[in-house]
């Protein structure tokens, strides 16, 4: 477990986010060709910038508030601990919303940077490549009105307590439609994903009716 503070903020990195990031990494590589585990390597390098970057920006809104935070990085992401109930619908919005949008600026950031490099070498390309593509598809996934997703979140503030089975049938709905899609389009990975998120929402709305 690796274990570090930036900006004053605790940061804690659990083993199952290099494992799980490694395995996303790795989907779709030939593993027989001897720079696929250099272009893994990479990719989760850039992935763990990418994705710390976007707690960053929860954890600072957190403590923008008055709250203390620590990030933790586990299995394919992360989150920002923050006291239950302290927030205000409003301040809940913004603090979810901080994640995606500071993680949008760095990808676009570098895209603009990266246009102006006629020849980028091949590791830094790779990187930063690997960046740009994380952190704007990361950012833009997040964003899908899906609970405990960022979007889903961000939906939960906006509707309010009263409306909590229209928040999860949005999320059953959203993941159901995205899981046909992936089963179309023969990706196994996204199924896999919307089907977890259609039965977490499932077991949510059953709790409210």
């Amino acid at each position: 477990m690796v274990q570090f503070s930036i900006f004053g903020i605790p940061v804690r990195v659990e083993p199952m986010f290099w494992l799980t990031i490694a395995l996303l990494g790795s989907f779709g590589s030939n593993l027989s060709d001897p720079g696929a585990f250099l272009k893994i390597a990479l990719f989760v390098m850039a992935a763990f910038v990418s994705v710390l970057i976007h707690e960053l920006g929860h954890a600072l809104m957190i403590r923008k508030y008055g709250h203390p935070t620590q990030i933790v990085l586990t299995t394919m992401g992360g989150y920002a601990t923050m006291p239950a109930g302290r927030l205000s619908r409003k301040q809940s919005f913004l603090v979810t919303a901080a994640g995606p949008a500071i993680q949008l600026f760095f990808g676009a950031l570098a895209m603009f940077g990266a246009g102006f490099l006629s020849e980028t070498p091949g590791l830094t390309g790779e990187v930063i490549g690997a960046f740009i593509q994380i952190s704007i598809i990361w950012a833009l996934f997040n964003l899908l009105p899906i609970f405990p997703m960022d979007g889903g979140q961000m939906l939960a503030a906006a509707m309010g307590p009263r409306r909590v089975k229209g928040l999860h049938i949005t999320g059953m709905v959203v993941a159901g439609a995205l899981g046909i899609l992936g089963l179309i389009g023969g990706q196994i990975f996204i199924v896999a994903f919307m089907a977890m998120f259609c039965f977490q929402n499932y077991q949510m709305y059953k709790q409210y009716t």
